[in-house]
């Protein structure tokens, strides 16, 4: 049986409360991984890490925080993302709501995208593939 959103969300809300040591009533879908829930670079290994175990997926490298793209000169002029990186962004994040990130493409906003909700997004597309 498919799990529904709220048993998804419910399962990552305890694999963030694990990893970062956070109240799970922080944990909402709209909290930040890094600015509101105090993530870490190290952090990040070990959500993906958690997430793979708990929910038995296997996400490879760079396809739930796709920092190779962010982290390309072929794709970043002066700390923003070109017309052809927020493309690329886009292709690599279908489970994140960038709209709010092409009006001002700074890669140094992208932590403000790394949602719970994000997440959530993440493996409910994982799951149903």
């Amino acid at each position: 049986m498919a799990l529904s959103r709220e048993d998804i969300f419910s399962r990552v809300k305890e694999v963030m409360v694990e990893a970062l040591g956070v109240d799970d009533d922080e944990v909402t879908e709209s909290a930040t991984l890094s600015g509101d829930l105090g993530a870490e670079s190290i952090d990040y290994l070990d959500i993906v890490f958690r997430l793979e175990r708990d929910f038995s997926i296997k996400i490879p490298r760079g396809e739930l925080f796709p920092d190779e793209v962010l982290n390309n000169p072929e794709y970043v002029d002066n700390g923003k993302l070109t017309d052809v990186g927020l493309k690329k962004l886009q292709e690599a994040m279908p489970h994140a709501d960038l709209s709010g990130f092409a009006s001002d493409p700074d890669v140094a906003r992208m932590p403000e995208f790394f949602t719970v909700g994000t997440i959530v997004n993440y493996v409910e597309r994982k799951l149903a593939a």
